[in-house]
């Protein structure tokens, strides 16, 4: 019986960017190793619901090493990592062909993305995997990512997908993430083993008492425990995302969630664009700079992106990604940002227009130098007495 729906919306309801977390325990059935797919047919339900009143949705998904020891006939029991790898290969293709089934029953596109370690620190991997996100969901897509279990070693591994959801939510701004799992929430002690237990409904700050809190994982078929997934939720509320660890074996999980059903609730203390923001304005050493005329300057406080043409200066070697500082055209330090081209690229666009870029560069790169979201304001009081905008320079 699903509870009774709450009065109350949840950060569930309100998110505009939703990145929702599946585990093996969920999918597969432990005794038989197979896909759990009646179950994973209300997820689907579940999910196109959220799509249909307007809001993005990413599911990360575990579940194909299950999988695929079953179709290897390999032993229960931890595997050797080449078996590991061996059994996501095979998984993985069963796996994605039925979200594929699933989601196109309903007239979505389904992508399918695999991450490692060292797409979300390596900053040149971390932006491209950041920018086909961005084009999928741009484009109507669900995008359904997994660890790649099939190369990663030992040393670059998540090991988990809680913290890979964690890094996708992070890396794509989103609002809410919701670790669909064995267990319901977080407690203040294994409740399989204290009777005095006390469930904990919402968490506003990860303080070293709620750390102590994290057990291990009661799954034979998932690698993450409530330790992965109290590490999970300080990844995401540093990036201004709104986190819950719930149980998943239900029908409609989701659903659930919104009803009202109990689950843990991480509740960060800034928006994810906040967030983002804060981190930029505190980059200790900005990589180099870039100096704007002043139709720009005048601009930027309008919360409009900084575009080529009124870019007049690049100082500093920095690459794509890099936080660089903005300057007034007296060298005035007013505004940090994200650039999203090198300083030699920079160097050959700056003062002309987005229409120019890709036959200057022989690519077709972002319209935007620095864009909106990407940057923050330091010296309001400069912008305020800036001369009129013109129009190529921001927008």
């Amino acid at each position: 019986m699903s509870p009774r729906r709450s009065t109350v919306s949840s950060p569930l309801d309100k998110a505009r960017r939703v990145v929702v977390k599946v585990g093996s325990a969920l999918l597969v059935d432990q005794e038989s190793g197979r896909l759990n797919r009646s179950w994973l047919e209300t997820l689907i339900e579940d999910l196109v619901r959220l799509r249909k009143r307007g809001q993005q949705v990413i599911l990360v998904s575990s579940g194909a090493i299950a999988l695929g020891r079953r179709q290897l006939r390999l032993p229960r029991g931890p595997l050797r990592l080449e078996e590991s790898q061996a059994a996501a290969a095979v998984g993985q293709i069963r796996l994605a062909h039925a979200y594929k089934e699933l989601l196109e029953h309903h007239d979505i596109t389904v992508a399918q993305i695999l991450l490692t370690l060292e797409d979300s620190e390596q900053r040149r991997r971390y932006l491209n995997a950041r920018a086909t996100l961005e084009s999928l969901l741009s484009l109507g897509a669900l995008p359904v990512i997994n660890e790649n279990d099939t190369v990663a070693t030992a040393e670059i591994r998540y090991g988990d997908n809680d913290r890979l959801a964690a890094r996708v939510a992070q890396m794509t701004s989103a609002d809410c993430l919701v670790l669909l799992s064995d267990v319901e929430g977080l407690f203040t002690a294994d409740p399989n083993r204290d009777a005095n237990a006390q469930f904990i409904e919402r968490v506003l700050q990860i303080t070293p008492e709620i750390e102590a809190m994290a057990g291990r994982s009661q799954s034979e078929v998932g690698s993450g425990g409530m330790a992965t997934k109290i590490l999970a939720a300080k990844i995401a509320v540093a990036a201004g995302c709104h986190m819950c660890i719930a149980a998943g074996h239900h029908r409609h999980p989701l659903r659930r969630i919104e009803e009202g059903a109990r689950c843990t609730w991480f509740v960060p203390s800034a928006t994810p664009v906040a967030a983002r923001k804060q981190w930029i304005a505190g980059t200790l050493r900005p990589a180099g700079a870039v100096q704007i005329d002043a139709g720009a300057l005048r601009a930027l406080r309008e919360g409009r992106s900084l575009l080529p043409a009124g870019v007049i200066g690049a100082r500093g070697r920095f690459e794509r990604g890099d936080t660089v500082s903005v300057l007034a055209p007296d060298g005035t330090e007013v505004a940090r940002g994200i650039i999203a081209y090198s300083d030699t690229d920079a160097a050959r666009i700056m003062g002309r227009r987005t229409s120019e870029i890709e036959s200057i560069l022989g690519f077709r790169g972002r319209d935007e130098m620095i864009h909106r979201d990407d940057m923050v304001v330091l010296r309001p009081d400069v912008l305020a007495a800036a001369a009129p905008e013109t129009a190529e320079a921001v927008r």
